[in-house]
């Protein structure tokens, strides 16, 4: 059985649809949680005490350190936290001669390594709490996140970019300067794993900075962005093998194809509904899987093709078409910001 649908306009689906003028009100700030991870500004020197330690132990940790909870470990094992409010109790029972155990809090929340910083500020706002331990791939304790670590982050990464970017920006937009063809264009090709959720979002991040450097607007950029973001997700959460993804950067339109050789898809028209999905729990329950991916890649695209055939695979083309402001490559002739 093989599903198509051709060269489909996003205005033909309800919603709103992500112009230029509502990307750009995207800030960059939002976009790098988007892009860091948690790894990139947790803070890695610890201040840990055991379950044996006593509670005057955590006073002196924190007058000495100036910080506001110890992380309990065991065996090189995470197993508590001591908290201000948690010291707090202890001095109310004039007990600070009283063992860690006594009064460290058990029921952790943690964040991954791997995961964008994003969740560490969804766990911020839900929980209130001011600080996170943070695990790896093994769960293995290896740092700390606070709300200062998340804003030192950001304007770190803010002023990293600021200081790089334009000798970047002025390499690639020049890239073509010397090649001579009736048509130019750079190919970009990334290959996407099964359930590779650590590195989920890369290639999308990639794309986005090689098409700012080559002179397109930020607006086009985070289009592009979104739309191989949802691609580049579908093919970690719903292939067997993982898949390709391929954009063609001309001076005149971008264009992004995506290939992967099975499932498929069995009924297109219901695949693009918003909330439709066939994700399993056990995706769903890692907050993926909301049904709304083909949807994004559709209000964001100028032009979408998906061909489908169930057991073979699904191939996406994404094509959007460049003002004369946007235009990237040999048609590169000036910053446009």
């Amino acid at each position: 059985m093989t599903s198509n649908i051709s060269n489909i306009p996003s205005s033909r689906f309800k919603g709103k649809i992500i112009t230029d003028k509502l990307a750009g009100q995207i800030s960059r700030v939002e976009e790098l949680a988007y892009i860091l991870k948690i790894k990139d500004v947790m803070s890695t020197s610890l201040k840990t005490l055991t379950p044996q330690a006593t509670m005057q132990d955590v006073i002196n940790v924190l007058r000495d350190y100036r910080i506001s909870g110890v992380l309990i470990v065991d065996n090189e094992k995470l197993v508590g936290l001591v908290s201000t409010e948690d010291l707090i109790r202890c001095l109310e029972k004039n007990d600070k001669f009283a063992s860690v155990k006594s009064y460290m809090s058990t029921q952790l929340t943690t964040v991954n390594s791997f995961d964008f910083l994003t969740e560490a500020l969804k766990l911020f706002t839900r929980t209130g709490f001011g600080r996170l331990p943070v695990l790896d791939e093994n769960k293995m304790l290896v740092g700390i996140i606070t709300k200062y670590d998340v804003t030192y982050g950001l304007l770190r990464a803010l002023e990293h970019e600021y200081h790089e970017e334009e000798v970047r920006r002025y390499r690639a937009s020049h890239l073509f300067e010397d090649i001579e063809s009736n048509r130019t264009s750079l190919v970009l090709r990334y290959d996407i794993k099964q359930n590779d959720f650590i590195h989920g979002g890369e290639a999308s991040s990639q794309i986005k900075r090689a098409l700012t450097r080559l002179g397109a607007s930020n607006q086009l950029s985070r289009r592009v962005g979104i739309a191989v973001y949802e691609a580049e997700m579908n093919l970690i959460i719903h292939t067997i093998h993982g898949g390709s993804i391929h954009v063609e950067i001309e001076p005149n339109q971008i264009s992004v194809y995506v290939w992967d050789d099975g499932p498929g898809i069995e009924d297109i028209e219901q695949a693009l509904k918003p909330g439709f999905s066939t994700a399993t729990q056990e995706i769903r329950n890692l907050g993926f899987g909301a049904g709304m991916g083909l949807n994004n890649i559709l209000r964001c695209a100028d032009e979408f093709k998906i061909t489908s055939e169930l057991g073979k695979g699904t191939h996406l083309v994404i094509k959007f078409f460049l003002k004369h402001e946007d235009k990237v490559g040999e048609g590169y002739s000036q910053n446009k910001e």
